[in-house]
C-alpha cells in the first residue's frame, strides 16, 4: 500500500524517568528478539474529533504519559558481550510517525482478505546497530474516508504479548483521561536476571536444543512462498472440535481446550495438505506461559517475557490416521513438561550457555543463516484467545479492526473474534502450493466430523 509521509516524532516519557541498565531474564534474550506487531482500524464517527490535530496529539501526549510508568520501552537494547542483552533505560523516548493514503477503508472488506498491511506498520532496518533502534514505534495513517489505522510494533526483547496488551490498555486509558489501573512491574530479577545463583536453585539444567524435524524429501524449494489467510469459526465450530476432541476421553481432566482442539486440528491438517509420508516425523511449536507456572506465581502485571517455547511431536501417519484426541493430546503433553522445575532448569541451562544467539532470530534475519522458524514439515500455533486484544479506545470509540499484524514463517495465530460471541479467528501463514489443500480438509473435517 502506498502511504506518504506526513511526519516522525520522538515522543519521551512526559516525567524524569529512573535511568540506568536494566538486566532482562534469559527468556528475555531467547526465540524472537525482533518485533511484535498489532494494528487497528477506526471508522470516523459523525463527532469525529476536530481539528485533526486532535487525533495525533492526544495520542503522543497520551504516550508521552504512558512512557513514565512503562519508561522500558523509552530506552534502548545494547549488546553485552557477542550474545547478551541489557536495556538501558535512557529515556530516548519512542518514535510516533503520521503518515496518509489515498486507500479506503472499504478497500480492505471485511479484512479477512488483507492480512498483509504493508505500509501500515512501522518497519525497521534490522541491519542498523541494536541500539539505534527504538523499543517503540507507532504509526497513525489517515484514509481518503476519514477512517485511520494505528499500526504498533514493540520490541519482543522487552515484552511479550500479554506485556504489550498490558501497556495498550493503560495507554488508551490515560488518552480517555483514566487513571493508571495497574503498574507494571518492572523487576525482571524475579525472573533471575542478572543473578547468576538462581533462588530457588535449579534442578540439573535441561538441553534446551530446538531441535526440529526436517522432511524426509529434499524436493522441497529452500525458501518456497508463503501466504497468509484469516479463517474464520463460529461458537458452534469450534464447540463442535471441542467435542470431537474430547470424545471417548472422559478420563482426561480436564478436558481438551480449545487451544489444543483447534490447534491439533489445525495440525493435523497442514499435514494432509503437504502430503506428509506415514513415517515424517513433524512438530507443532506451542509457546505456554510461565507467569502462574512458576513458584510463586509472577506478580500481576509483570512486564517482561514469560513464555517457553515447547514442542508437541508426532509421526505425521499417527497424527493423520488417529483421532483429534490424540493431536490434542499431544499439545497437553508439551505444556504440561512446563512446571516450576522445568522453568527454573531452563533459565539455568541458559544462564550457562556459551552462546546465546542459537537461540535468537536477530542474526537469521539479517544473514542467510539458518534459525528454527517453523516451515514444513513444522507448524506453529500462538493463543491469544484469552488475550483482551479488543477495546482499544483512545476516546474516538473502539476500532473496527485488530489483529497481530503479521504471521511469521508457517504458522498460526488463534485469536477470538470481536463480536465477543465466542467465534474466532485463525491467522494461518502456510505455503502457497499448500494453502488451498489445506482450507479443504480443514472445513471438510469440520463439516463432516471427520475427527
Amino acid at each position: 500500500m502506498v502511504v506518504r509521509l506526513k511526519g516522525s516524532y520522538t515522543v519521551k516519557p512526559a516525567e524524569p524517568t529512573w535511568e540506568g541498565c536494566q538486566p532482562l531474564s534469559e527468556l528475555d534474550q531467547i526465540g524472537c528478539i525482533t518485533y511484535i506487531p498489532i494494528i487497528g482500524f477506526y471508522l470516523p464517527p459523525q463527532n469525529w474529533l476536530t481539528p485533526a490535530e486532535t487525533i495525533p496529539n492526544t495520542l503522543k501526549d497520551s504516550l508521552s504519559r504512558a512512557l513514565v510508568p512503562f519508561y522500558p520501552l523509552a530506552g534502548h537494547l545494547q549488546w553485552i558481550g557477542k550474545d547478551r542483552l541489557e536495556l538501558n533505560c535512557n529515556g530516548i523516548g519512542a518514535q510516533f510517525i503520521e503518515t496518509e493514503s489515498e486507500a479506503k477503508l472499504v478497500d480492505f472488506g471485511d479484512f479477512s482478505l488483507s492480512p498483509k498491511y504493508d505500509g501500515l506498520i512501522p518497519t525497521l532496518d534490522y541491519s542498523l546497530p541494536i541500539h539505534e533502534l527504538p523499543l517503540l514505534l507507532v504509526q497513525l495513517t489517515w484514509f481518503s474516508c476519514g477512517g485511520i489505522s494505528l499500526g504498533l510494533t514493540a520490541s519482543h526483547a522487552v515484552v511479550d504479548g500479554q506485556s504489550l496488551l498490558h501497556f495498550i490498555s493503560e495507554w488508551t486509558g490515560l488518552a480517555r483521561g483514566e487513571p493508571l489501573k495497574l503498574a507494571p512491574f518492572l523487576d525482571r530479577k524475579v525472573l533471575g536476571a542478572g543473578n547468576d545463583h538462581l533462588h530457588p536453585p535449579a534442578s540439573p539444567s535441561l538441553d534446551l536444543s530446538f531441535n526440529l524435524p526436517t522432511l524426509l524429501s529434499s524436493e522441497e524449494e529452500t525458501k518456497p512462498e508463503t501466504t497468509i489467510v484469516m479463517l474464520k469459526l463460529t461458537k458452534e465450530e469450534v464447540e463442535k472440535l471441542k467435542k470431537m476432541a474430547n470424545e471417548g476421553e472422559e478420563t482426561i481432566i480436564p478436558a481438551y481446550t480449545r487451544y489444543e482442539s483447534l490447534a491439533g486440528q489445525i495440525w493435523r491438517c497442514a499435514s494432509k495438505a503437504r502430503k506428509h509420508k506415514h513415517e515424517q516425523p513433524t512438530a507443532l511449536g506451542v509457546c505456554a506461559s510461565s507467569r502462574s507456572r512458576i513458584k510463586p506465581a509472577l506478580p500481576k502485571g509483570y512486564f517482561g517475557n514469560a513464555i517457553f517455547d515447547v514442542l508437541a511431536t508426532s509421526m505425521a501417519g499417527e497424527l493423520m490416521a488417529k483421532p483429534l484426541s490424540y493431536a490434542a493430546s499431544r499439545i497437553r503433553e508439551a505444556i504440561e513438561t512446563v512446571t516450576n522445575e522445568y522453568i527454573w532448569s531452563a533459565i539455568d541451562y541458559l544462564k550457562k550457555h556459551p552462546d546465546l544467539t542459537v537461540f535468537q532470530d536477530l542474526q537469521a534475519r539479517t544473514s542467510n543463516d539458518q534459525f528454527p522458524f517453523y516451515k514444513n514439515p513444522n507448524l506453529g500455533v500462538v493463543n491469544w484467545l484469552s488475550f483482551p486484544i479488543y477495546g482499544v479506545d483512545f476516546g474516538w470509540g473502539k476500532e473496527v479492526y485488530i489483529d497481530p499484524g503479521d504471521v511469521d514463517a508457517e504458522s498460526s495465530f488463534l485469536v477470538p473474534s470481536s463480536s465477543g460471541d465466542g467465534s474466532l479467528v485463525v491467522a494461518l501463514s502456510l505455503q502457497v502450493s499448500h494453502m488451498e489443500a489445506f482450507k479443504k480438509h480443514f472445513s471438510e473435517d469440520i463439516m463432516i466430523g471427520n475427527l
